[in-house]
């Protein structure tokens, strides 16, 4: 059935209508929408010059912020031939999954790796085309004075055989990561975010694990994961990601974090995202009634957009707040991290596998580590090697240097203090807003809809994940759809 909503007329001069094809067919409850033109008011796509600050520019609907949500809500408007702006406060796309470049090396800004199995990644993403480094499917620990294995039996069977009598757990531990492997494989996604929750650490006790593989692989593999060394997030969140890697990699792109929602913008048609804008205001046009009524955003610069069917906040949590002049009582802090990169001579390397390694000693500031170019070679010149270390926390109470000379002395221990003094610090990255915070309760099936033709996406509305982040996309355009398809009909 085709569908048509009333929208002003469109002239040719002042909009491009959004054709795009895109390679992957968007999911089959999306229906395809025509836009048939009734009324006079143009409506345009093109972005008000910087010095035209008392004018208005017309839109079907406008996206603010161009982070892995807001890309796949203007990626789901763009296969509905809607017309769109997305707007961006920076100078690319990306929000927090960036990468900078620097003397060769590729720095991703703080520890994020894309696991492969996200279902809905796989829908949006050409993976072939991100030519994606595969990590070992395990983790070394070190624990002891030692560095010891933990395997997927899954993947590497001969080495979690292997890894049975080593200290990182008992036999009923091992057993266990099995069966649990067993318990998110016979669940559905929707089950598993709509399950009953506890706190990770809540679950992992009440399932029987032991003390020592919650301390010594638990806390620094899903602390690292959920910037959460207490283990408090959710359990459905650790529910969906224990599925997700017991399906799929953890991987890097070859180009960088940078190069999936690089992917995704430049699917985008010509001229649709508008750099350097940041939104500061949403107000009615209080010229017709709420129902009906556009949406006029105000630009830091003084621009003033207006929306003839409705604006997506597609930001942080705390800044979408901001737009819309709310406050949340008694928020959660969120979550923090710092990342500190070093590079070596690739001859000087340690280790030559693509694995993580995680701090199981209970001790010190490093939470977990792993060699940037033995999983992906492209991430550091040919003749060097790049180290990626995260912390968990801000550690304002410590200078820069301070955490880098205290980084060295803890790795020193883990690989020698030979090896380790020839590392030279390259940046460091302190990470202010690196998750939202979910711990119960949380409702990872938040309507999107906040307002008259006002929606919202983000992780912090699903699952803290990239996946999290493109499914919140999604589903904002989706509410936006039922509305207007409700208000053509009535």
């Amino acid at each position: 059935m085709t569908l048509f909503l009333s929208l002003p007329q469109l002239s040719p001069q002042n909009i491009h209508i959004h054709t795009h094809t895109h390679t992957h067919t968007p999911p089959n409850h999306h229906r395809s929408i025509r836009l048939k033109p009734q009324a006079s008011l143009p409506l345009s796509s093109n972005p008000p010059q910087s010095n035209q600050s008392s004018s208005y520019s017309k839109t079907g609907v406008i996206v603010i912020g161009a982070g892995l949500a807001g890309l796949a809500a203007a990626t789901h408007l763009s296969s509905q031939n809607i017309p769109f702006l997305l707007l961006e406060a920076s100078d690319a796309v990306g929000g927090r999954v960036r990468t900078d470049f620097l003397d060769g090396f590729l720095l991703d800004r703080g520890f994020q790796i894309f696991i492969t199995a996200y279902p809905e990644a796989q829908k949006l993403l050409n993976y072939q085309a991100l030519n994606l480094q595969k990590f070992y499917s395990g983790a070394q620990v070190y624990y002891g004075g030692k560095l010891h294995t933990v395997a997927n039996p899954l993947r590497h069977f001969w080495d979690s055989l292997n890894s049975l009598q080593n200290p990182i757990g008992s036999l009923l531990d091992k057993l266990l990561i099995a069966s649990n492997i067993i318990r998110v494989l016979t669940k559905s996604d929707e089950e598993i975010i709509t399950s009953n929750e506890v706190p990770t650490i809540d679950l992992l006790r009440k399932t029987g694990f032991s003390d020592s593989i919650v301390g010594r692989f638990f806390r620094p593999f899903f602390g690292g994961i959920f910037f959460d060394k207490e283990l408090e997030t959710s359990s459905r969140l650790f529910d969906f990601i224990f599925k997700c890697l017991a399906l799929g990699d953890n991987a890097l792109p070859a180009n960088g974090i940078a190069a999936i929602p690089q992917q995704l913008g430049d699917k985008l048609p010509p001229g649709s995202i508008l750099f350097n804008s940041k939104a500061v205001s949403i107000d009615f046009d209080g010229s017709e009634s709420e129902s009906e009524s556009p949406r006029c955003l105000r630009l830091e610069n003084g621009d003033v957009l207006r929306s003839e069917l409705g604006v997506i906040i597609a930001v942080e949590e705390p800044e979408a707040l901001k737009l819309l002049r709310e406050t949340k009582p008694n928020p959660k802090p969120v979550r923090t991290t710092v990342c500190l990169y070093f590079s070596t001579d690739r001859t000087q390397v340690p280790v030559r596998e693509p694995v993580l390694f995680l701090n199981g000693s209970g001790k010190g500031i490093v939470n977990n580590m792993f060699f940037a170019t033995n999983v992906a070679p492209s991430y550091g010149p040919a003749d060097k090697a790049l180290i990626s270390v995260s912390l968990i926390g801000m550690f304002e109470d410590m200078s820069d240097d301070d955490l880098t000379a205290e980084v060295v002395r803890e790795l020193s221990g883990w690989f020698g203090e030979p090896i380790v003094r020839l590392w030279k610090h390259l940046r460091t990255y302190r990470i202010g807003y690196a998750q939202p915070n979910q711990c119960p309760p949380t409702n990872l099936m938040k309507n999107p809809r906040v307002g008259s033709g006002v929606y919202v996406c983000g992780d912090y509305l699903t699952s803290a994940t990239f996946d999290g982040a493109l499914v919140s996309g999604r589903r904002a355009v989706e509410a936006l759809l039922r509305d207007r398809v409700s208000t053509s009909v009535s």
